[in-house]
């Protein structure tokens, strides 16, 4: 039986209205058929006239009047819904006399915010809230749930809860079966107040594995999944140089949009330090600022006999990104440290370089425009900071003409660059060009592409000798070049099942062609990192920037194949090059592209389904057939149970080119479970380099860079665990040696 009761007061009391004065003759208790009820319940609505009422809609089998006590009872799966609140119970009744509603058995009630609460007696009040409750347990809709032995609503609408127990655990196994949670907070009073959307414990302690081991004042959980302002897990750490390290955080949420974090790290063998982060939603974008400040003892001289000072040390970065319209947006970055070694000492960061960048964009359909700049304070004990560039500005447009050239799509580019060295080269770049590409597909299944190219690049430069490789100098004052560059380019594909899959086998040549180019009398800045592999095969040039530009006409090959079955895909592509040209002067040797022939050059791939991930990349020497380069990165196993393992050996011969150096690592790392919820871990990188590869810094080829061991307890609600790292380096105070930290997080509090 269902129908809508209009209930100003947001109660059953309309239920009254719908038993006219003739009930009072009847028997003193009986059932309304359908066809009553629904008269009944017409004439509620007609008879309520207190201006806009909201809705009850409910459901029940069966409904009955006692018109000697004045109740209405509702039995049988009664449902009762007004807006997104809801109760469903055996039995619904409502005490004419007294306003009282109570609901009976099998309750669950769902308030406007999704939060259900479960029980077996539950008084409803006039505003259909939930008031006195037995034996209760409130379900969040954000995660959580909590029990409690007794409940009543007080006159400001927050519910007190008595005997208390809250957790962020499931309760049950993935069988159904009961089970206790890894950790749950008791308390002797909890206030839920569903209008501020909090719960307040009061007498707090965290148990965890049955046993009470941490007293939690004043904590505060939110109920519809927002931060709440308060303090964080605490960590603890220890390493060689600061000694025990003890940190916490306050969080404090200031606004919806607006939150900042206070941080302060204790150390046995080093002065405290402390940190800050403040984040910002804005309506236009968003941005964050993070801080660290200390005082300590640094080294400030990196010469043959290093000297140390104490000074103010610390580290600012900030970010942010702001959309002005659908095309126009702000994207910025500040990383700034105090000196060379602070992030690696206090483990911070391992990065060598710090970026700072601003980028104003506008994208849309047809064009690009970037008005950026950046600049780099580089970490690395010896290098020279004076001979790092910044760049302001750098400018970038591109634009799509929209109308078809010769049956051809036609890109626009204007480029500008300024660079600028306190102890070194400057250099202003400017350029404009054109490209047209024309795709074709043949009768018989080629793709054939056309490109042509045009370009005018003017370049300005000064104090060129400061630059140590003569090959990146170029000429000082100002230079132009020209540039002009036609290429054809066919792709073949056939396609056919094989091996109970389906197989692609793809032939490629491309031919380019390009007339002598002023290389050398312009400044290499950005194309320094030169040399062939699989993804730059096929490139119109195959340097990574504008600076420099292949010339000369050449032919390049090559073959893809792959093959897919269910659960397995294989890819694998080969090429080379031939130089129809003697020009080789731009190219170091080592690189693979110094002579006519080219070196061989391809990728393979393998992929099982998700329990392997295989990718090879290699250059062999094209006379001796020597491997210049072996890359291999390997995956194996599930998200549970994996190695992971990479190789790396650059065996170019490069002598030339301080940037293009040999080397050789080794990487790796896995993890594997103990039971369902015990893991172990570790990685590690190790430098095979020997001192024939790298005269500067002789490594003896097997070198530690640093590796890692832990343990760790995860489950649905509670991560912990223990991690011991090495790191075999000294760079200034950063010093070689080991460090442990233990970890530790709750779901709902403070999880990370």
């Amino acid at each position: 039986m269902t129908g809508t009761l209009a209930l100003g007061a947001m109660t059953l009391a309309s239920l009254a209205l719908a038993v006219p004065a003739r009930a009072q003759e009847a028997a003193p208790e009986r059932a309304l058929t359908e066809t009553e009820a629904e008269a009944e319940a017409d004439e509620a609505n007609r008879g309520f006239a207190q201006g806009e009422s909201e809705q009850i809609d409910f459901e029940a089998d069966q409904i009955s009047y006692d018109s000697e006590a004045e109740t209405v009872t509702a039995r049988g799966q009664v449902v009762l819904t007004s807006d997104e609140a809801s109760v469903r119970a055996d039995e619904v009744i409502w005490n004419r006399r007294t306003g009282a509603i109570t609901a009976r058995g099998g309750i669950r009630f769902v308030d406007s915010a999704g939060n259900q609460i479960f029980t077996e007696n539950l008084e409803l009040t006039d505003k259909f809230e939930a008031g006195a409750m037995d034996d209760l347990l409130l379900a969040l809709r954000q995660g959580g749930r909590l029990a409690a032995r007794s409940a009543e609503r007080g006159e400001d609408g927050t519910v007190l809860l008595t005997d208390a127990a809250y957790t962020a655990c499931a309760v049950t196994d993935p069988e159904g079966c009961a089970k206790d949670p890894s950790w749950r907070i008791t308390a002797d009073r909890v206030i839920y107040d569903p209008q501020d959307n909090r719960v307040r414990f009061r007498g707090a302690m965290l148990e965890l594995f049955g046993a009470r081991i941490l007293p939690l004042p004043g904590l505060t959980v939110r109920t519809d999944g927002r931060a709440e302002s308060g303090f964080l897990t605490p960590k603890i750490r220890i390493d060689q140089v600061n000694g025990v390290e003890v940190s916490g955080e306050y969080y404090w949420r200031v606004a919806d949009n607006q939150d900042l974090t206070l941080g302060a790290f204790v150390y046995t063998d080093a002065a405290p330090m402390v940190s800050a982060q403040w984040r910002h939603l804005t309506p236009k974008g968003a941005y964050q600022i993070t801080g660290y400040a200390t005082s300590s003892r640094r080294v400030s001289n990196f010469g043959a006999t290093p000297t140390t000072q104490s000074d103010p040390r610390g580290y600012l970065a900030a970010n942010g990104r702001f959309l002005f319209s659908p095309e126009w947006s702000l994207t910025g970055s500040i990383r700034l440290a105090s000196d060379r070694t602070f992030l690696r000492r206090y483990d911070l960061s391992r990065d060598d370089r710090l970026r700072s960048t601003i980028n104003l964009e506008r994208i849309d359909d047809k064009s690009y425009l970037s008005l950026a700049g950046w600049a780099t304070q580089t970490l690395r004990i010896n290098a020279d900071q004076g001979q790092v560039p910044v760049a302001l500005p750098a400018f970038d447009y591109r634009r799509i003409v929209e109308e078809p050239v010769l049956g051809g799509q036609v890109q626009l580019q204007a480029n500008t660059l300024n660079l600028i060295r306190k102890d070194g080269q400057d250099t202003q770049r400017a350029f404009a060009g054109a490209r047209w590409d024309l795709r074709r597909l043949t009768p018989l299944g080629q793709v054939v592409t056309l490109t042509g190219l045009v370009r005018g690049d003017v370049y300005n430069t000064a104090d060129t000798l400061s630059t140590l490789t003569a090959a990146y100098r170029g000429n000082e004052g100002w230079t132009t070049r020209a540039i002009a560059t036609a290429a054809l380019d066919i792709e073949w594909p056939f396609v056919g099942e094989a091996f109970g899959g389906t197989q692609v086998l793809k032939p490629r040549l491309q031919f380019v062609a390009s007339p002598p180019i002023r290389n050398l009398a312009v400044p290499n800045e950005d194309a320094r990192a030169i040399d062939l592999e699989d993804s730059n095969l096929f490139a119109l040039n195959r340097f990574p920037g504008y600076d420099r530009v292949e010339d000369g006409a050449r032919v390049t090959w090559g073959i893809d194949w792959e093959l897919t079955r269910p659960g397995m895909r294989i890819k694998s592509s080969v090429g080379q090059s031939y130089r129809l040209t003697n020009e080789r002067e731009i190219f170091p040797d080592g690189t693979g592209l110094s002579e006519r022939v080219s070196d061989f050059v391809g990728r393979t791939e393998v992929r099982l389904r998700n329990s392997l991930v295989f990718t090879h990349r290699f250059r062999i020497d094209k006379d001796s057939l020597a491997i210049r380069r072996n890359e291999i990165d390997a995956t194996i196993g599930s998200q549970r149970n994996y190695v992971e393992v990479g190789y790396l050996r650059l065996n170019r011969d490069i002598q030339t080119v301080e940037d293009l150096q040999d080397r050789e690592e080794i990487r790796a790392a896995g993890r594997f479970t103990i039971g369902r919820h015990w893991s172990v871990f570790g990685s590690g990188v190790v430098n095979l380099t020997s001192a024939a590869e790298d005269p500067l810094f002789a490594p003896d080829g097997f070198e530690p860079i640093r590796t890692r061991l832990g343990v760790a307890y995860s489950d649905d609600c509670i991560e912990f665990g223990a991690t011991w790292r090495r790191d075999f380096i000294t760079a200034g105070d950063a010093e070689a040696g080991n460090s442990f930290q233990v970890f530790f997080a709750l779901r709902n509090l403070g999880f990370r």
